[in-house]
């Protein structure tokens, strides 16, 4: 048995609206359809931005070589710390 689902029509959509007016009740119709709206236009912009390709982000290239300088002179910090730290740690 296959069930064939149709759109309601006519009076099925006044019994909804009475339904949908009980649950919610009147004043808050109003703010529910304006979430319901900023919901779709959201989706809808995200669609639209996941169906473009990503743009590429490029630093230049002092901000690059200032980030990789700083990225080195810790490391080599921590290092230093952590080879005279632990010999003094277990000697003692």
């Amino acid at each position: 048995m296959v069930l064939d689902l149709a759109l309601p029509e006519g009076g099925e959509w006044i019994v909804i609206l009475v339904i949908v007016v009980l649950l919610f009740g009147a004043k808050k119709l109003p703010e529910l359809t304006r979430n319901v709206a900023r919901s779709m236009k959201e989706f809808e912009k995200a669609r639209r931005e996941g169906d473009s390709p990503p743009a590429q982000i490029t630093r230049p290239a002092a901000e690059t070589d200032e980030a990789a300088d700083s990225q080195d002179s810790a490391d080599r910090r921590g290092t230093a710390e952590v080879n005279s730290g632990g010999a003094q740690g277990v000697g003692q």
